[in-house]
């Protein structure tokens, strides 16, 4: 079996050489790159990453840990796993299906050096069970972290997202405006919720609670509120929804029931994922993709020490047809 030094003696280039173009990392000009990669294809050579991982500590793989797969995840794990590639990493997905073991056990191969960095999107166990974990290599959430726990978070303050939605809608004029919240249980719905008290103090509009509603997250969520909406007497003009997948639900169902959007009620979404952009649905665009890139910036940070500065983000609204023209 061919081993480096052959292949570095055919080539007419240190070991070193061929060991750069093997792992990707350092410099090597094109012409000597090609040279070695032709002669490790007519060698049929391949590297025993075993003992290249005994050797530099390094596994090159990472983890994402998410409960459940959702359209979300999958733009975050695509510009998370673009950003890894470009860098020698792999990535791994641990779905626990809401099993707070399964999430302690991708954590543990952290702590067995199987992984050299995780990203957890949304926790099941807390973050004073999951903490220790962060000295056996770098954990990144994904979503947001109270003030005074370790584990770095790219979150964005859901506050201002929705708050945005919510002042267009009042500018379309909406004023019984309902609204589809995700779990009670994560602080971004919490911000939402603060974010709509607030909105209601401004233009001094009923909040109307039992016209609330917590715990929807899908499309088939967004579909059940239109039964909802038949029973009505005094019906709602405009729903802000937590998820442009629950916007979907409630405007394919709106439209099977022959309802007129925005003509009838306003629908406002939430992440400007393609299902918004497919049905027209005006949302607040939430730059999961660059937030994927950061959380790979801060590991890759710590594991390379680096500096490399994250991306700006920003809320923006995506005026679409699902809600009426901005009244003068």
């Amino acid at each position: 079996m061919a081993n480096i030094n052959e292949i570095a003696k055919l080539a007419g280039v240190s070991s070193a050489t061929v060991s750069r173009v093997i792992n990707r990392n350092g410099y090597v000009s094109e012409e000597t790159r090609k040279k070695v990669e032709t002669i490790i294809k007519k060698l049929d050579y391949v590297p025993n990453r075993n003992a290249v991982f005994l050797k530099t500590g390094a596994t090159k793989m990472l983890g994402i840990i998410a409960p459940n797969f959702s359209d979300s995840l999958t733009v975050f794990l695509r510009s998370f796993t673009i950003a890894a590639q470009k860098e020698g990493y792999n990535v791994t997905l641990f779905i626990t299906g809401e099993d707070t073991q399964k999430e302690l056990d991708a954590f543990e191969m952290l702590r067995h050096k199987q992984l050299d960095g995780l990203v957890i999107l949304i926790r099941l166990n807390d973050w004073e069970v999951l903490e220790p974990f962060a000295k056996y290599g770098p954990v990144i959430a994904w979503q947001r972290v109270n003030p005074g726990h370790t584990i770095p978070s790219v979150f964005m303050n859901q506050y201002e997202g929705y708050r945005l939605g919510l002042e267009h809608l009042y500018a379309t004029g909406c004023r019984n405006i309902v609204n589809l919240y995700g779990s009670t249980r994560g602080l971004n719905t919490k911000s939402r919720m603060k974010a709509y008290a607030d909105f209601c103090q401004k233009y001094q509009l009923d909040p109307r609670p039992q016209q609330q509603f917590n715990g929807l997250n899908s499309s088939k969520d967004g579909e059940a509120m239109i039964e909802w909406y038949r029973q009505q007497t005094v019906k709602p003009d405009g729903f802000a929804t937590s998820s442009d997948p629950l916007a979907a639900g409630l405007m394919a169902e709106a439209r099977r029931q022959g309802y007129q959007i925005p003509e009838e009620f306003s629908i406002m979404g939430f992440d400007n994922i393609e299902i918004s952009h497919l049905l027209d649905i005006t949302t607040i665009d939430y730059p999961i993709a660059k937030q994927a890139v950061n959380a790979f910036t801060l590991i890759f940070n710590q594991l390379m020490y680096k500096d490399i500065p994250l991306l700006p983000l920003e809320f923006n609204l995506i005026e679409r047809k699902s809600t009426k023209k901005k009244t003068e």
